[in-house]
Formats: C-alpha cells, structure tokens, sequence
C-alpha cells in the first residue's frame, strides 16, 4: 500500500490523504473543509477504483467556485493515475 498526498487548490480543505493499492482507493483522509461531508465522501470512495471517482467527482463546482473538494479529489486521483501509469479514461 502507498501514501499519496495532495495539497487542494481553491477549496477549504487543506490537504488530501490517500492510502492507494494500484488502482483503488484504500482509505482516504482529507484535513480541513466540511468535516461531516468530507467524512462522508472519504467512506463512499474507499475500496473504489480510481477511474470510477474521477468520473463521479470531475467537474462538481462548490456555488460560485470553479472547483470543489470534490472535484479537488478528482484531481489528486488523476495526479496519482497520471504519476503511476494508471489508465483513467
């Protein structure tokens, strides 16, 4: 298992925890931001394939914002994908 670590960009929270075995998601830990939803969202994708979240997370918007811890998610697992030879698309 490896410790994936990403810092969000344009979001509350401050920083994303991933505990990954090659293309699922372990556990997730994400400091800062909605502690109740992102507590949530960490039990929803734990055990799940990278792809899948990434196709359910890219693109969420947070009201006005371009982005979202979701979709920051989203971005973190690409990053990890893209670092490890991953296929997501």
């Amino acid at each position: 298992m490896e410790t994936f670590v990403y810092r969000p960009k344009g979001v509350c929270s401050q920083e994303m925890r991933f505990e990954m075995e090659n293309d699922t998601i372990k556990s997730a830990t994400i400091v800062g931001g909605c502690a109740g939803n992102l507590l949530g969202i960490s039990k929803i994708i734990k055990d799940k394939k990278i792809s899948e979240v990434i196709s359910a997370f890219e693109g969420v918007r947070c009201g006005s914002k371009p982005t979202s811890c979701p979709d920051q998610i989203s971005q973190a697992l690409r990053a990890y994908a893209t670092s490890h030879d991953i296929k997501v698309d």
